[in-house]
């Protein structure tokens, strides 16, 4: 039975505008929808684009699916990534919901221990990084932030008084506080002071203006031209952003921290798989070698439920220091 309460597309609307649209109303970050937008296409046109999906279902479903993950080997989180799509392609736009009857082939998910870096290798890869891919890194690192919850930051979540880091909007949608590292804290004001010449510049030139969440925009007309309001680390260049045709100032790629971190770890000889993430999972590592109270990390992770924070207590050097190898004793 089809839920009358629940926001219906525009029928007159092709379906990928359709899904644009919904996605949109529930406020899906603008990466979320070209993901699942790129996973539906691909579902389609698995079929031959012959049929429209509403003709196609439960069998068509998991053939996709199974396909993912025999044919391509897709790890099991990416298999997720394209069930959710379809999910909620059905479920959201065509309100034909369908996850609780697909008994779709998982790709197998093997748990592995997280990479972390000591103390002494984190040293080593900040000080092969310089100016504000340096920074950044030392967040990721001093503060346990995600990778783009780092490239989300606004001036307003920076308190330097207090001396915390506001996390909005993190994963799962959840806010959070988290430690704002003292040695980086007149860096980090001097290039805050730097991005405010930055944003007066924009300001004098007719722009300034930058995205805001959850149709704040409409609710604060001038809040999107407040300097509180403008991203920590901003782009170089000024870009017309693809939803409204606004010409801003966005932050910066993404990429641009993962290649540094990637030429630093070169640099510095370490021969393990080290990614932005890493800084992160060495941040909860570290604290907890140190004996900070597992629940005080859970915190300062954003995680809802202890057992994932418990996954450090596995890799800490203190649980196997103390272990002798049965060689080194015959």
């Amino acid at each position: 039975m089809k839920n009358k309460s629940k926001f219906r597309p525009n029928p007159e609307l092709k379906l990928m505008d359709q899904v644009r649209e919904v996605l949109r109303y529930h406020h899906y970050a603008y990466r979320t929808e070209q993901t699942y937008c790129d996973w539906i296409v691909r579902y389609i046109r698995f079929f031959g684009a012959k049929y429209h999906p509403c003709d196609m279902g439960k069998k068509e479903i998991e053939a996709f699916l199974s396909h993912l993950a025999t044919d391509c080997k897709v790890s099991a989180n990416t298999q997720r990534q394209a069930l959710n799509a379809i999910v909620f392609l059905y479920r959201q736009v065509l309100d034909q919901p369908v996850d609780e009857l697909i008994e779709h082939i998982k790709a197998r998910k093997n748990r592995r221990p997280q990479v972390v870096l000591s103390q002494s290798e984190v040293q080593q890869v900040l000080a092969r990084m310089t100016g504000t891919h340096l920074l950044m890194a030392q967040l990721l690192y001093g503060g346990g932030l995600r990778w783009m919850e780092c490239i989300r930051l606004r001036v307003q979540d920076l308190d330097f008084e207090r001396d915390l880091i506001y996390v909005r909007d993190g994963k799962g949608g959840k806010d959070r506080t988290t430690t704002f590292p003292a040695s980086i804290k007149n860096g980090l004001q001097t290039h805050v002071d730097r991005i405010g010449q930055l944003h007066e510049q924009d300001l004098a030139k007719g722009y300034g203006s930058v995205y805001l969440p959850n149709a704040l925009d409409i609710k604060y007309p001038n809040a999107e031209k407040e300097f509180a309001w403008q991203y920590v680390f901003p782009s170089k260049r000024l870009s017309t952003d693809p939803r409204s045709g606004k010409i801003r100032r966005h932050h910066v790629l993404e990429s641009g921290l993962q290649k540094a971190v990637k030429v630093a770890v070169n640099r510095a000889g370490i021969h393990k798989r080290v990614g932005c993430h890493t800084f992160r999972h060495s941040f909860a590592t570290h604290l907890l070698e140190n004996g900070v109270n597992i629940r005080v990390v859970q915190e300062l992770m954003g995680h809802a439920d202890v057992k994932t924070t418990e996954i450090y207590t596995h890799v800490m050097a203190k649980n196997i220091d103390a272990v002798t190898s049965p060689l080194d004793v015959l």
